[in-house]
């Protein structure tokens, strides 16, 4: 009987609230709401939707900068209560999978923030932008995490409408292609297109109404709804992470506490060498701008190191900038010159850098093949780089009020095991706000700490297999034919978040439970994340387990029979040092250069493209031609 009375009162409450928000009265054969409920989604960098929100409220209600965290405003509009949520954008043409946890999350969570649910979601798109099927592709991912209902409550926003001129948005529509003509069908070719700079023409937005107020009559007056189960376990699972955020940030504090009674006036640092170190668009030469407070660093692809100097809050700070990896290959796709300079890069801040900053986006999802890139890459130096490396983040602004440790927690094991493979040494930067000197001098500050942990020492890089270091002058260093460090490190040993040395990764085929599986694959299991001390996924994977009735178990095939080639590497490398740093009195007296580094191939990382690398030499930029491979 209980049980009875509360579906009744649910059912009465819903037709109050439908009684509420849809007054309903009919001006010939249209509908009239007294109250619209909004969501904008939209990729970010020049989509539009805030603007749009402006135009469509009246007023300034929304920071144009980029959003970290839905925001809602609400505002009158042609006698309507109109609510409007403006959601974390979507990089406009990557895949879900790089889509940070915070921002999918968000883009669930909006559909809250305008109890019972949204009349529509407007999908803001620039007409000044070509479209492409990667952003096809990713739109339909990131809406597809609402469900598939979520089509039949979208129109598709067209911001930039003064590019258009005299052209029609139906022809241009028609002349963009087919990607965008299957999403506009998708959206039941519903459409619409604003001028934002034109904001005094009241009409477009109330033709936008009335376009929506269509939209819901067709859907017989009914909002968009997400199921309850799908937010609760949303809620359970940050709930899980905020908790090892702030265990996290203990455990960094008191870390600290005990480095900082080891300064001294003795270790004061009147000095700081630094080495930037990353895979490329990471942001490493903005970083070096943000830590020398002035523009030094080209922001284009560097080809060799770049080495500059300034003086940063009392001291005199240098810091070379490498050339960058790509992301998510291993080192073995890596052009031997640029392994060259990576292994250089410690020979220009002689006698040995303090520290070397491994700089790492939070804009992007950060994955598992990134984590044995980035190992890959560091080991290059020696296996001790790791003590005198502190992550880096960059993009800063992208967190909003989410803290960075809440940013480690939620992307996942991938990323945590690298904190803790550098002693839960990081720090973040916001390369757009370099006014705020304080994240320097804190950075400053936790490179003082790192060297009191080392007990005074910099980081001398391994060049003698056999004694371990045989440091020479910089003015007598050449750069080595080949790289130190060759085989990889390959660790069998599983995960544990109890540990925090970071001294193994997780198996390469661990089940990712905090990780992104990929976009589709499915875990039904998850339907028992309903106690908070069970282990819970992530996003999609929380999506899918209410959303679809398919099992999957993620598969990675990087390391696929690795031990047998893994020692065959090792053997086989470790011959290579042996003979030539081994054998020979002094290593860098050799004039000869490896004919291999003067024409190779390489790969780029798309799988289906061929890069051939010519005039691969240290003093000239390296040129790709590429051809075509399926």
């Amino acid at each position: 009987m209980y049980l009875f009375h509360c579906e009744l009162g649910k059912i009465i409450s819903h037709s109050l609230s439908l009684s509420l928000s849809l007054s309903l009265s009919l001006s010939g054969d249209s509908l009239h709401f007294s109250e619209l409920r909004i969501v904008l989604l939209g990729y970010r960098g020049g989509s539009g939707k805030s603007s749009a929100g402006n135009t469509i409220l009246g007023r300034e209600e929304f920071d144009l900068k980029t959003t970290a965290q839905c925001v809602k405003k609400q505002g009158e509009v042609a006698g309507r209560q109109v609510t409007v949520v403006d959601t974390p954008g979507w990089w406009k043409n990557l895949p879900v999978e790089r889509t940070p946890e915070l921002v999918k999350q968000e883009i669930l969570l909006s559909v809250s923030l305008c109890p019972p649910g949204p009349h529509t979601f407007l999908l803001v798109i620039s007409v000044g932008f070509l479209y492409s099927e990667e952003d096809r592709r990713a739109v339909e991912e990131h809406l597809t995490l609402l469900s598939e209902t979520v089509w039949s409550h979208t129109i598709v926003l067209f911001t930039r409408g003064d590019c258009l001129g005299d052209t029609t948005v139906e022809q241009h529509i028609e002349s963009e292609g087919e990607a965008l003509q299957w999403l506009v069908e998708k959206c039941g070719n519903r459409y619409h297109i604003l001028n934002n700079e034109n904001r005094g023409d009241a009409t477009q937005v109330t033709e936008l109404l009335e376009k929506i107020e269509e939209m819901v009559a067709g859907n017989r007056g009914g909002h968009f709804e997400i199921k309850r189960e799908l937010l609760e376990k949303i809620e359970v699972w940050r709930r899980k992470k905020e908790d090892k955020a702030k265990q996290l940030c203990m455990r960094v504090k008191k870390q600290r506490e005990i480095h900082r009674t080891f300064i001294g006036d003795s270790l004061y640092l009147s000095e700081l060498r630094i080495v930037l170190l990353g895979s490329r668009d990471a942001g490493k030469s903005s970083a070096g701008n943000t830590i020398l407070g002035r523009e030094e660093f080209d922001l284009r692809t560097a080809a060799q190191c770049v080495k500059r100097q300034g003086e940063v809050a009392g001291r005199q700070v240098t810091v070379v900038d490498t050339p960058g990896w790509w992301k998510n290959l291993p080192v073995e796709y890596t052009p031997e010159l640029v392994k060259q300079e990576i292994v250089f890069s410690a020979s220009l801040c002689h006698p040995g850098p303090h520290t070397l900053f491994l700089v790492i986006r939070v804009d992007v999802s950060f994955k598992e093949e990134e984590t044995n890139a980035a190992e890959d890459h560091l080991e290059l130096l020696s296996e001790t780089v790791w003590s005198h490396t502190i992550v880096l983040f960059t993009h800063g602004d992208c967190l909003g009020d989410t803290t960075i440790e809440q940013h480690i927690q939620r992307e996942g094991k991938a990323l945590q095991w690298l904190v803790e493979k550098c002693g839960n040494r990081f720090h973040v930067l916001n390369n757009n706000n370099r006014g705020d000197v304080t994240q320097v001098t804190e950075l400053l500050e936790k490179i003082d700490e790192l060297v009191a942990a080392n007990s005074g020492d910099v980081f001398y890089p391994e060049r003698d297999c056999e004694e371990g270091m045989n440091w020479i002058p910089e003015e007598m260093w050449e750069k080595p034919s080949l790289p130190l460090k060759g085989a990889h490190s390959i660790y069998y040993t599983y995960y544990s978040e109890e540990e925090v040395s970071g001294g193994s990764r997780p198996e390469t085929g661990y089940d990712g439970s905090d990780q992104m599986s990929g976009f589709g694959s499915v875990a039904e299991s998850l339907l028992r994340l309903v106690v908070p001390g069970d282990d819970i996924s992530d996003t999609q994977s929380l999506r899918s387990s209410v959303y679809s009735s398919q099992t999957s178990e993620p598969v990675c095939e990087h390391n696929s029979g690795s031990s047998s080639r893994a020692e065959s590497s090792l053997d086989f490398m470790s011959l290579v040092v042996r003979r030539i740093f081994c054998s020979q009195k002094n290593p860098c007296t050799s004039g000869t250069s490896n004919p291999e580094s003067q024409h190779s191939s390489t790969s780029t990382p798309e799988e289906h493209t061929l890069a051939v690398v010519t005039k691969l030499t240290p003093e000239t930029s390296t040129e790709f031609t590429e051809t075509s491979c399926r």
